[in-house]
């Protein structure tokens, strides 16, 4: 057998061949999430250190008080340093479903619980060294159902034109990827 030489050979590609972790550290814990250093094989036989960040799956729901209006919670974003418009989100606690994660954020954030939830996919928020999966949807049929909020949340509530939120995501002024994705798919999902 030869020596990996760094290229593939004729016929092969190593794009799609996966990394082998060959030892891990932990580095950080906490209760939202963890960092640890790999030390990984690449499929040319050389070595790198990975560090990855592990969260727990999270969800953004996407609240339609008519078929026309959208609410939206605003909030203080500590780590981007600004207040932001966005869908109400949040993580997935041990043991709920993504639509029990979806209920509780849209009540603690919004104040409402809705009659149906519509599933639009989900997505990796960050692939290279985050592992996070973001579960969205769009919420209709909505009834008052409020609770508490987390201690570290304060938040506003503003219904929005639905067409005005698109045109705010087209314009860069919602920075937030769930907001923008959840958006995008019901304006497409909608045909506008």
């Amino acid at each position: 057998m030869s020596e990996p030489t760094g290229t593939p050979a004729a016929g092969s590609s190593w794009s799609r061949t996966p990394w082998r972790r060959t030892s891990t550290r932990p580095v950080y814990d906490n209760h939202w999430i963890s960092v640890r250093e790999d030390v990984v094989e690449l499929p040319n036989g050389r070595s790198t250190v990975y560090g990855v960040v592990e969260c727990s799956e999270c969800v953004g729901v996407l609240p339609f008080l008519d078929p026309d209006t959208v609410l939206l919670v605003g909030q203080y974003r500590y780590v981007a340093g600004d207040f932001f418009w966005e869908i109400p989100t949040g993580g997935q606690h041990a043991g709920e479903t993504p639509t029990e994660a979806a209920q509780r954020e849209l009540a603690e954030e919004a104040g409402h619980e809705a009659g149906r939830l519509v599933e639009l996919g989900d997505f990796h928020t960050s692939k290279s060294i985050l592992r996070e999966v973001a579960h969205l949807y769009v919420a209709e049929d909505l009834r008052p159902a409020s609770r508490p909020p987390d201690p570290t949340e304060f938040i506003e509530r503003r219904p929005f034109p639905f067409a005005d939120v698109v045109a705010m995501v087209e314009r860069g002024e919602i920075k937030d990827a769930m907001t923008i994705i959840a958006v995008l798919r019901a304006a497409r999902q909608r045909g506008r």
